[in-house]
Protein backbone atom coordinates (compact mmCIF):
# COMPACT_ATOMS: atom_id res chain seq x y z
CA UNK A 1 0.00 0.00 0.00
CA UNK A 2 3.11 2.43 0.86
CA UNK A 3 4.29 2.38 -2.83
CA UNK A 4 0.56 2.84 -3.92
CA UNK A 5 0.33 6.38 -2.47
CA UNK A 6 4.31 7.54 -2.98
CA UNK A 7 3.11 9.53 -6.00
CA UNK A 8 0.63 11.41 -4.06
CA UNK A 9 2.86 14.48 -3.09
CA UNK A 10 0.34 17.29 -3.04
CA UNK A 11 -3.58 17.92 -2.95
CA UNK A 12 -5.67 21.28 -4.09
CA UNK A 13 -8.65 21.37 -1.60
CA UNK A 14 -11.94 23.45 -1.60
CA UNK A 15 -14.23 24.59 0.59
CA UNK A 16 -17.48 22.82 0.23
CA UNK A 17 -21.13 24.78 1.09
CA UNK A 18 -21.22 21.91 4.03
CA UNK A 19 -17.99 23.64 6.23
CA UNK A 20 -16.26 20.82 4.80
CA UNK A 21 -13.08 20.18 2.94
CA UNK A 22 -13.30 18.13 -0.16
CA UNK A 23 -10.17 17.11 -2.97
CA UNK A 24 -10.18 19.65 -5.85
CA UNK A 25 -7.08 18.31 -8.07
CA UNK A 26 -4.84 15.92 -6.98
CA UNK A 27 -0.64 15.02 -8.21
CA UNK A 28 -2.22 11.20 -8.70
CA UNK A 29 -5.31 12.06 -10.73
CA UNK A 30 -4.91 8.22 -12.12
CA UNK A 31 -5.28 6.85 -8.82
CA UNK A 32 -7.35 9.08 -6.85
CA UNK A 33 -10.39 9.71 -8.18
CA UNK A 34 -11.48 13.43 -7.17
CA UNK A 35 -14.90 12.91 -7.14
CA UNK A 36 -16.32 12.93 -3.89
CA UNK A 37 -13.20 12.79 -2.24
CA UNK A 38 -13.21 14.24 0.92
CA UNK A 39 -10.19 15.69 3.63
CA UNK A 40 -10.59 15.75 7.47
CA UNK A 41 -9.62 19.39 8.76
CA UNK A 42 -7.11 19.87 11.66
CA UNK A 43 -10.19 20.63 14.13
CA UNK A 44 -11.65 17.65 12.95
CA UNK A 45 -8.79 15.18 13.34
CA UNK A 46 -8.70 16.79 17.05
CA UNK A 47 -11.81 15.96 17.46
CA UNK A 48 -11.70 12.38 16.45
CA UNK A 49 -8.61 11.80 18.62
CA UNK A 50 -10.40 12.86 21.33
CA UNK A 51 -13.42 10.55 20.11
CA UNK A 52 -11.04 7.75 20.20
CA UNK A 53 -9.57 8.14 23.85
CA UNK A 54 -12.00 6.38 25.50
CA UNK A 55 -11.36 3.45 23.59
CA UNK A 56 -7.82 2.59 24.54
CA UNK A 57 -9.29 0.47 27.23
CA UNK A 58 -11.42 -1.53 24.86
CA UNK A 59 -8.60 -2.23 22.64
CA UNK A 60 -8.28 0.44 20.48
CA UNK A 61 -4.60 0.72 18.45
CA UNK A 62 -3.34 3.92 17.54
CA UNK A 63 -1.24 2.36 14.53
CA UNK A 64 -4.39 1.41 12.79
CA UNK A 65 -5.63 4.75 12.74
CA UNK A 66 -2.43 6.61 11.79
CA UNK A 67 -2.16 3.77 8.75
CA UNK A 68 -6.07 4.69 7.30
CA UNK A 69 -4.51 8.63 6.73
CA UNK A 70 -2.09 10.54 4.91
CA UNK A 71 -0.72 13.42 6.79
CA UNK A 72 -1.03 16.86 4.84
CA UNK A 73 0.40 20.39 6.48
CA UNK A 74 -0.75 23.78 4.46
CA UNK A 75 1.68 24.67 2.09
CA UNK A 76 -0.19 27.95 0.05
CA UNK A 77 -3.30 30.05 0.37
CA UNK A 78 -4.54 29.43 -3.40
CA UNK A 79 -7.38 31.93 -2.43
CA UNK A 80 -11.11 31.50 -3.58
CA UNK A 81 -11.74 29.18 -0.77
CA UNK A 82 -8.87 27.06 -1.90
CA UNK A 83 -5.63 25.82 -0.52
CA UNK A 84 -3.05 23.64 -1.59
CA UNK A 85 -1.44 20.87 0.61
CA UNK A 86 2.07 19.37 0.89
CA UNK A 87 2.45 15.53 2.05
CA UNK A 88 4.21 14.91 5.52
CA UNK A 89 5.28 12.02 7.61
CA UNK A 90 4.59 13.35 10.98
CA UNK A 91 2.05 11.26 13.58
CA UNK A 92 -1.44 12.94 13.42
CA UNK A 93 -1.68 12.08 17.36
CA UNK A 94 2.50 13.84 18.02
CA UNK A 95 2.88 16.75 15.84
CA UNK A 96 2.17 20.49 16.60
CA UNK A 97 1.36 21.57 13.33
CA UNK A 98 -1.74 21.69 12.17
CA UNK A 99 -2.22 18.69 10.09
CA UNK A 100 -5.09 17.92 7.68
CA UNK A 101 -5.79 13.92 7.12
CA UNK A 102 -6.82 12.06 4.18
CA UNK A 103 -8.28 8.08 3.96
CA UNK A 104 -6.13 5.76 2.19
CA UNK A 105 -9.28 4.61 0.33
CA UNK A 106 -7.41 3.25 -2.49
CA UNK A 107 -8.59 -0.12 -1.88
CA UNK A 108 -12.15 0.05 -0.39
CA UNK A 109 -12.65 -3.07 0.71
CA UNK A 110 -9.50 -4.55 2.43
CA UNK A 111 -7.20 -1.29 2.85
CA UNK A 112 -5.96 0.55 5.89
CA UNK A 113 -9.12 3.15 6.35
CA UNK A 114 -11.30 -0.10 5.61
CA UNK A 115 -9.43 -1.55 8.45
CA UNK A 116 -9.84 1.39 10.44
CA UNK A 117 -13.89 1.63 10.41
CA UNK A 118 -14.16 -2.34 11.09
CA UNK A 119 -11.63 -1.62 13.97
CA UNK A 120 -13.51 1.47 15.43
CA UNK A 121 -16.65 -0.31 15.32
CA UNK A 122 -15.51 -3.27 17.44
CA UNK A 123 -13.89 -1.09 20.11
CA UNK A 124 -17.05 0.73 20.21
CA UNK A 125 -19.07 -2.12 20.47
CA UNK A 126 -17.35 -3.36 23.63
CA UNK A 127 -16.99 -0.01 25.25
CA UNK A 128 -21.13 0.26 25.20
CA UNK A 129 -21.50 -3.35 26.07
CA UNK A 130 -19.06 -2.62 28.90
CA UNK A 131 -21.34 0.82 30.12
CA UNK A 132 -24.77 -0.34 29.39
CA UNK A 133 -26.78 -3.42 30.04
CA UNK A 134 -28.91 -4.02 27.23
CA UNK A 135 -31.85 -6.64 27.52
CA UNK A 136 -29.34 -8.25 24.76
CA UNK A 137 -25.75 -8.05 23.98
CA UNK A 138 -24.75 -5.27 20.86
CA UNK A 139 -23.22 -6.85 17.81
CA UNK A 140 -20.86 -5.20 15.63
CA UNK A 141 -23.58 -6.52 12.51
CA UNK A 142 -26.35 -4.62 14.17
CA UNK A 143 -24.06 -1.35 14.06
CA UNK A 144 -22.90 -2.53 10.69
CA UNK A 145 -25.98 -2.53 9.22
CA UNK A 146 -27.91 0.54 11.04
CA UNK A 147 -25.34 2.77 9.89
CA UNK A 148 -24.83 1.33 6.53
CA UNK A 149 -28.49 1.79 6.18
CA UNK A 150 -28.33 5.78 6.94
CA UNK A 151 -25.05 5.78 4.20
CA UNK A 152 -27.59 4.06 1.50
CA UNK A 153 -29.90 6.78 2.53
CA UNK A 154 -27.27 9.80 1.96
CA UNK A 155 -26.03 7.72 -1.37
CA UNK A 156 -30.14 7.76 -2.92
CA UNK A 157 -30.65 11.58 -1.81
CA UNK A 158 -27.08 11.92 -4.42
CA UNK A 159 -24.83 12.90 -0.86
CA UNK A 160 -21.36 12.45 -0.77
CA UNK A 161 -20.86 11.10 2.93
CA UNK A 162 -17.51 12.87 4.21
CA UNK A 163 -15.06 10.67 6.41
CA UNK A 164 -15.09 12.95 9.27
CA UNK A 165 -18.86 12.13 9.22
CA UNK A 166 -18.24 8.88 8.65
CA UNK A 167 -15.95 8.04 11.60
CA UNK A 168 -18.19 10.00 14.03
CA UNK A 169 -21.15 8.50 13.22
CA UNK A 170 -19.33 5.06 14.53
CA UNK A 171 -17.75 6.82 17.26
CA UNK A 172 -21.01 8.50 18.53
CA UNK A 173 -22.86 5.52 17.54
CA UNK A 174 -25.88 4.69 20.10
CA UNK A 175 -28.97 2.03 20.08
CA UNK A 176 -32.28 3.88 19.92
CA UNK A 177 -33.51 4.33 23.26
CA UNK A 178 -30.66 5.20 24.91
CA UNK A 179 -28.23 8.36 25.33
CA UNK A 180 -24.50 8.43 26.56
CA UNK A 181 -25.48 11.11 29.05
CA UNK A 182 -28.89 9.51 31.24
CA UNK A 183 -27.43 6.00 31.36
CA UNK A 184 -23.66 6.09 31.83
CA UNK A 185 -23.60 8.07 34.70
CA UNK A 186 -26.66 6.51 36.33
CA UNK A 187 -24.46 2.98 36.26
CA UNK A 188 -21.65 4.67 37.46
CA UNK A 189 -23.72 5.83 40.73
CA UNK A 190 -24.79 2.21 41.58
CA UNK A 191 -20.69 0.98 41.33
CA UNK A 192 -20.21 3.77 44.33
CA UNK A 193 -23.11 2.98 45.99
CA UNK A 194 -22.14 -0.60 46.05
CA UNK A 195 -18.65 0.18 47.89
CA UNK A 196 -20.94 1.94 50.68
CA UNK A 197 -21.65 -0.63 54.03
CA UNK A 198 -25.10 -1.63 54.37
CA UNK A 199 -26.56 -0.11 57.53
CA UNK A 200 -28.91 -1.54 60.09
CA UNK A 201 -32.41 0.43 61.36
CA UNK A 202 -30.72 1.57 64.85
CA UNK A 203 -27.36 2.82 63.39
CA UNK A 204 -29.68 4.83 60.22
CA UNK A 205 -32.15 6.80 62.89
CA UNK A 206 -28.85 7.50 65.16
CA UNK A 207 -27.09 9.21 61.63
CA UNK A 208 -30.34 11.01 60.92
CA UNK A 209 -30.40 12.38 64.17
CA UNK A 210 -26.44 13.25 64.71
CA UNK A 211 -26.56 17.05 64.28
CA UNK A 212 -22.31 17.07 62.91
CA UNK A 213 -24.09 14.97 59.97
CA UNK A 214 -27.02 17.96 58.87
CA UNK A 215 -26.40 20.24 55.86
CA UNK A 216 -26.84 23.90 56.27
CA UNK A 217 -30.06 23.51 53.97
CA UNK A 218 -31.48 21.42 56.51
CA UNK A 219 -30.52 23.51 59.23
CA UNK A 220 -32.26 26.81 58.02
CA UNK A 221 -35.39 24.78 57.06
CA UNK A 222 -35.66 24.00 60.72
CA UNK A 223 -35.07 27.61 61.78
CA UNK A 224 -37.40 28.87 59.35
CA UNK A 225 -40.15 26.32 60.72
CA UNK A 226 -39.10 27.56 64.30
CA UNK A 227 -39.29 30.94 63.36
CA UNK A 228 -42.54 30.60 62.00
CA UNK A 229 -44.16 28.80 65.03
CA UNK A 230 -42.62 32.00 67.01
CA UNK A 231 -44.33 33.93 64.83
CA UNK A 232 -47.70 31.88 65.46
CA UNK A 233 -47.62 32.56 69.35
CA UNK A 234 -46.97 35.71 69.09
CA UNK A 235 -49.92 36.35 66.94
CA UNK A 236 -51.67 34.76 69.32
CA UNK A 237 -50.88 36.40 72.10
CA UNK A 238 -51.61 39.61 70.50
CA UNK A 239 -55.05 38.16 69.85
CA UNK A 240 -55.42 37.75 73.41
CA UNK A 241 -54.56 40.81 74.51
CA UNK A 242 -57.14 42.25 72.04
CA UNK A 243 -59.53 40.62 73.53
CA UNK A 244 -58.91 41.51 77.22
CA UNK A 245 -58.58 45.13 76.40
CA UNK A 246 -61.78 45.11 74.41
CA UNK A 247 -64.51 47.17 76.30
CA UNK A 248 -67.16 44.90 77.53
CA UNK A 249 -70.69 45.61 76.17
CA UNK A 250 -73.10 47.28 78.51
CA UNK A 251 -76.87 45.25 79.37
CA UNK A 252 -79.64 46.84 78.38
CA UNK A 253 -81.52 47.39 81.63
CA UNK A 254 -84.72 46.29 81.69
Amino acid sequence: MAKATSTLDWCVIRLGEDHNWWVHETSDPVRWDEDGLSIVDPRQVNHLIDLVEPLRDYGFDQDIFEAAFIPFRIEKDLGSGKVRLKRVKDSLFESDEKLFALADTLDEENGPYADLLDHLTRCRVKMLNDLFEFESKLTVDEVEDEIREDQNASFIEGKAIHTFEELSTILDFMPAGYDTDDEAPAKEADAEDEDLPELDEAEEEKLKNDESLKWDDDEDEEKDEDDKDKEKDEDEDEDDTDEDERPAKKSKKH
